[in-house]
């Protein structure tokens, strides 16, 4: 297979703008809630970066894309073995392979992001990196190997998810719904408490970011 530079430079381009938007989530969520859950709530989007990323090299990239069966990948690119500068035989053969698994990391971390927005000012941020392990793991790889990987059970009945309305959006609002009814509702939800965003700005940046990735 032969490297291709303009799909190499594009792709390298689209997951700079995937991985935009994961700040861009930050500060969409940073500025509708209160002003002493800001930090909280986009360190857990920034933590999303560093744990996603490094859990994606370990062994979620091979869980979600390495040859297995219909329902979860194998352990063959484990530590990215043999996910090197030349192009897969599998999947964006014009591509370095590192390339196109950076470029599916970016979705990795910003699904993980999407779901802090319904637990903000709920959980502790110790809680939060615990639950983005496990549920990257048994959640969110398991369905990238359905929809996106070689072989997954929806990929064969044809499913087109280019823009990960399946592995992104319907498993992160699903997810965090069920993780919103089991936590139940921030404390002071209802009551005297105001909770108004604490700045619109942030939210409006944020929104901007995210159209633009």
């Amino acid at each position: 297979m032969a490297i291709n530079s303009g799909d190499t430079a594009w792709i390298l381009i689209s997951a700079a703008l995937v991985m935009l938007m994961t700040p861009g989530v930050a500060l969409f969520y940073g500025g509708m809630v209160r002003r002493k859950s800001v930090l909280s709530t986009m360190m857990m989007c920034f933590a999303a970066l560093s744990i996603v990323g490094i859990i994606w090299v370990l062994y979620g990239y091979s869980l979600s894309f390495a040859p297995g069966n219909a329902f979860i990948g194998g352990l063959e690119w484990i530590g990215l073995r043999q996910v090197g500068q030349e192009p897969s035989t599998i999947y964006a053969t014009t591509v370095p392979h590192l390339a196109f698994m950076i470029f599916q990391a970016m979705f990795a971390i910003i699904t993980i992001a999407l779901i802090t927005g319904a637990v903000v000012e709920r959980i502790k941020f110790s809680a939060f990196l615990v639950f983005s392990v496990l549920w990257l793991t048994v959640v969110y790889c398991p369905v990238a190997h359905w929809v996106w990987g070689d072989g997954g059970w929806l990929a064969e009945l044809g499913a087109l998810d280019f823009a990960g309305g399946t592995v992104v959006h319907i498993a992160a609002g699903v997810s965090a719904l069920a993780l919103a009814m089991l936590l139940g509702p921030r404390k002071g939800f209802l009551a005297k408490e105001t909770m108004e965003p604490h700045n619109i700005p942030m939210v409006a940046l944020g929104a901007g970011l995210l159209w633009f990735g």
